[in-house]
């Protein structure tokens, strides 16, 4: 199993910056690719950023140039750098992580941090 639990939301004015943490414990080296999603209410949830086992990365349209995907394998952390925010960017961010198919396969979920960009 792997635990999942995401830290930095808060409410920011438009046009600034949070961090967002995902800390990572348990069946770590069976994790492949991680990535954030966002949930706003009355929305399905949506794909933010994902980084790759091999460091790749891809965004969402939405977030591209403001938004930046991150992992420390040393902390166990992913982080989603989030600049020029946006009252759009509004939502509840989970973090994702995949493990792999030899480990079983499937994927993991943290319980969501509230980030909120007021109009």
């Amino acid at each position: 199993q792997v635990q999942l639990v995401e830290s930095g939301g808060g409410l920011v004015q438009p046009g600034g910056s949070l961090r967002l943490s995902c800390a990572m414990s348990g069946s770590i080296g069976s994790i492949m690719d991680m990535g954030w999603y966002r949930q706003a209410p009355g929305k399905q949830r949506e794909s933010v950023a994902v980084i790759k086992a091999d460091a790749s990365t891809v965004y969402a349209d939405s977030v591209k140039g403001r938004f930046t995907v991150s992992r420390n394998s040393a902390a166990n952390t992913m982080y989603l750098q989030m600049n020029s925010l946006k009252p759009e960017d509004t939502a509840v961010y989970f973090c994702n992580a995949v493990r792999a198919a030899v480990f079983g396969g499937g994927d993991f979920w943290g319980r969501g941090t509230q980030v909120t960009v007021p109009s």
